[in-house]
């Protein structure tokens, strides 16, 4: 293989999603020169392009800022924080300004008032428009080059990443003065539409260089899909009834509330839906907001308003769950010097507490997390950029530097772990003894895969090392569950079905080849951003 291509940048950002994006955007109106590089083809690859998402999106009148926060403190377990939520409301209200000036972004336009209607984006138009605008504020993006580890200097400092182009089959070094990880969450490979790229990639590289995570527990997000299809627009489902296999009404079952007992039933029979609560209104609306939701039932014949379908639970992970990275301050820093995180990849407890965000949260926070992240990175950069690179090596490790002898696949690493992360009777309906056998079982194909999993080449690398990050996202999720002892949020246990006041605090985590959990209290960031 030739030698890797070499590259200077002030700031790296490592995805190719709105975070990713928005970072990158930033980064480069605070002065700095900025590299991106997406694992897929930015502006097409995520879990946002390929679908419409709602949008966290509130004027800026006291009265209607304080009911949105306010909305989802309780299913959150108040564990979000005000400051932050304020922040996100704030950054949001600006970007979807700018989204609609700078962007081009063509919102709809509501024919009794005249305005614009900005509380939901279309996925394939929205990050079209993000692309064609980050290449106009002159931006590098090299596209199919998944970052496999980053570099770090004497110090500890992130100062880089290396990784793979996937087209030219040449590997490639990025020197930088700070590094985004905009990479997206983990929902194991479990085939939700649009998330075969969020495999938890920025989360093993995060963990190799020390970086402190929180709320991996709040990551057991399942979404209810049509039997067989990968589209799981829960929100849809606040539309349905749900059925016995035998036709009778599924009593207590529900998209926001009442989802675990879908899960329950699915153990031991199959359910149904039909969207039969929606009306007219709704349901030209319905089809006129996500028209892909609808294709999976035009193409077999089945109108949903009107006939049953069977519905399953596809994990989500932490693309729709809450927990991710920590982020320490106002510019959303990691507890490493020289990294930054944002979007799906970063925690949003913040904003969100222990319950999903779903898609509004979520768009908020990515473009609001992004901003923050992007000019946080510069500003550290910059101040930087006297030191040159340095002396910097390579912090990855399993699945590509193994400490053993012997060879294991990458497929075999990856099955062992998705029996342990998909089923819902061990990540979904949790217990005690369920969650501890799950995780000690993901702590031994941890040991097989950083002992023997190992890639020959550019793909087998990059496989490799997607199979060690969902093993290593799912030992976080299951120790952090472990850690809290009590039902809050979405992270509920049979053996501790009720909220312990005492357990009012962020379950914070770490570790590789030994997982430590910790608690901290949630509390506003007082630190400004750079």
């Amino acid at each position: 293989m030739s030698d890797p291509e070499r590259i200077h940048t002030d700031v790296l950002v490592i995805g190719g999603g709105p975070a990713a994006c928005w970072a990158a955007l930033s980064a480069r109106e605070t002065g700095a020169e900025v590299v991106l590089v997406d694992k897929g083809y930015c502006g097409t690859s995520g879990a946002t392009a390929p679908a419409g998402t709602g949008v966290w999106y509130v004027a800026p009148d006291p009265a209607a800022r304080a009911a949105a926060k306010a909305s989802r403190e309780e299913l959150g377990g108040y564990l979000a924080e005000h400051h932050w939520m304020d922040r996100v409301l704030d950054q949001t209200y600006e970007n979807m300004d700018r989204l609609a000036r700078e962007g081009r972004y063509p919102f709809p336009v509501d024919p009794a008032t005249g305005r614009e209607i900005r509380t939901g984006l279309q996925g394939p138009e929205y990050m079209r428009r993000m692309r064609i605008w980050v290449r106009r504020r002159g931006i590098r993006i090299i596209d199919h080059a998944p970052a496999l580890e980053l570099l770090v200097d004497d110090a500890g400092v992130v100062r880089g990443a290396a990784g793979h182009l996937l087209r030219a089959d040449r590997d490639y070094r990025i020197h930088a003065g700070a590094v985004v990880l905009a990479t997206g969450g983990c929902a194991f490979l479990s085939r939700a539409l649009g998330t075969n790229v969020d495999t938890g990639d920025g989360a093993l590289m995060a963990a190799e260089v020390g970086a402190r995570f929180s709320g991996m527990e709040f990551s057991n997000a399942y979404g209810i899909a049509v039997k067989g299809s990968t589209i799981t627009k829960t929100a849809y489902y606040g539309y349905a009834t749900f059925f016995h296999e035998d036709g009778r009404v599924l009593d207590g079952a529900g998209s926001a509330r009442g989802r675990s007992v879908i899960a329950q039933t699915l153990l031991h029979e199959r359910v149904f839906a039909q969207l039969d609560r929606a009306d007219e209104t709704v349901r030209a609306r319905m089809r006129l907001g996500q028209p892909n939701f609808f294709l999976q039932f035009d193409r077999r014949g089945i109108d949903p308003f009107t006939q049953r379908f069977e519905v399953d639970l596809l994990a989500e992970g932490t693309v729709r769950g809450t927990g991710g990275i920590d982020v320490i301050d106002d510019a959303c820093a990691t507890t490493v010097p020289g990294l930054y995180a944002a979007g799906d990849a970063a925690t949003r407890e913040r904003i969100c507490g222990g319950f999903t965000g779903g898609g509004s949260h979520n768009a908020a926070w990515a473009m609001s997390s992004g901003t923050w992240a992007g000019r946080g990175a510069a500003g550290h950069a910059l101040r930087s950029r006297s030191l040159g690179p340095g002396n910097l090596r390579g912090a990855g490790r399993t699945g590509l530097r193994p400490s053993g002898s012997g060879k294991v696949s990458a497929a075999d690493i990856l099955a062992a772990a998705q029996a342990e992360l998909l089923p819902l009777e061990k990540n979904y309906l949790r217990e005690g003894a369920r969650i501890e056998h799950a995780a000690h079982a993901l702590d031994e194909v941890w040991r097989h895969a950083a002992e023997a999993l190992v890639g020959t080449d550019g793909p087998e690398r990059v496989r490799a090392r997607r199979a060690a990050a969902i093993t290593a996202v799912g030992r976080l999720m299951y120790r952090s569950a472990l850690a809290r002892t009590e039902s809050r949020g979405m992270s509920r246990r049979s053996d501790f079905p009720n909220q312990d006041p005492t357990q009012h605090h962020h379950i914070v985590s770490g570790g590789l080849d030994t997982v430590w959990t910790g608690s901290d209290r949630p509390h506003p960031a007082v630190a400004a951003v750079a």
